[in-house]
């Protein structure tokens, strides 16, 4: 029962600031995670938390945005040097690599972000 009452005070402790740029994030990163099957929107994500960054900025969830940001953009120029390696078998290893490596870090900041921690902490 403590348990619960301690989760409901961090939920309810959020400032109005603080709750919509965890909102904007969950957004972002649901979109990252489509993304992973449907490519579009992964750009589409990321391009979310590129619009509303500026509007977390202070807030708890600030580095969240960062992450998401880093992750397209490391993953973008990692997946087009795959894909064209894929002339010889290494771009297939790299490319698969990147994805794995897109979840983990999609992963981290879901839990970090529902637990209403910063991705870094």
């Amino acid at each position: 029962m403590s348990d619960n009452q301690e989760s409901s005070s961090e939920t309810q402790s959020l400032s109005l600031k603080d709750d919509a740029a965890k909102t904007s994030a969950l957004v972002a990163y649901g979109l990252m995670v489509v993304g992973l099957f449907t490519g579009i929107f992964w750009i589409v994500g990321a391009v979310w938390a590129m619009v509303k960054k500026e509007e977390a900025q202070g807030s708890l969830f600030e580095d969240h945005y960062a992450n998401i940001i880093k992750t397209f953009w490391w993953g973008l120029g990692i997946s087009i040097v795959g894909f064209l390696l894929m002339v010889i078998i290494i771009g297939h290893f790299i490319l698969m690599a990147v994805w794995i490596w897109s979840i983990y870090r999609i992963v981290k900041g879901l839990a970090r972000l529902t637990s209403n921690k910063a991705y870094h902490s």
